[in-house]
């Protein structure tokens, strides 16, 4: 079995039942998705790999330890470059920009491109639900998050553009800027 396949079915189990935010849509086909737009820009089975494990460590109840024995140093590193520290002890929409600002700075320090490349095919996944949601439901699509705030949220997505510019050559990114464009237009910079 490859260690893309082995991480699909491992990230299936893992996010067995859970739903995405906003949608009456299986969680697991976010990670999917990241993997498949991972590989728009890689072929890296440790990459695909990370793609379709991404959120396991952060929203189940598997731990970064279990990441690295099952699927080695290199796939749980770039795993962890994508797990949010959630502050279990203080309600989401308080530790919200924090745990944002910690994202943001693992990013902006790491000069890895698959690391780029994983967070780029992430938060593309993310946008398309965003649009999907705005045309259905305007503004009012941040009720569905921890932050109900469209500034804070313009602020977050808008910095990874920013951060993921040097991606620019790929369609991904491409797709990303616009999305970001058009979502976040009449929402104010800080």
């Amino acid at each position: 079995m490859s260690i893309f396949d082995d991480a699909t079915k491992f990230a299936v189990d893992a996010h067995s039942g859970m739903m995405r935010k906003g949608a009456e849509l299986p969680y697991i086909l976010h990670p999917l998705e990241v993997s498949v737009i991972a590989g728009t820009m890689t072929d890296n089975p440790e990459v695909l790999a990370a793609a379709v494990l991404h959120d396991t460590v952060e929203d189940t109840n598997v731990t970064m330890e279990d990441i690295k024995n099952r699927f080695g140093d290199r796939v749980a590193e770039l795993v962890e470059s994508e797990t949010e520290n959630k502050y279990r002890e203080i309600p989401p929409d308080v530790s919200w920009r924090t745990r944002k600002e910690e994202s943001l700075e693992k990013l902006r320090n790491s000069n890895d491109i698959d690391v780029k490349k994983l967070w780029l095919a992430d938060k593309l996944s993310n946008m398309r639900s965003f649009y999907d949601m705005w045309q259905k439901d305007g503004h009012d699509l941040w009720k569905h998050f921890n932050q109900k705030d469209p500034v804070q949220q313009a602020w977050y997505y808008r910095s990874i553009d920013e951060l993921l510019s040097v991606l620019k050559e790929y369609k991904a990114w491409q797709e990303y800027h616009i999305l970001v464009e058009m979502i976040f237009r009449q929402v104010p910079s800080f």
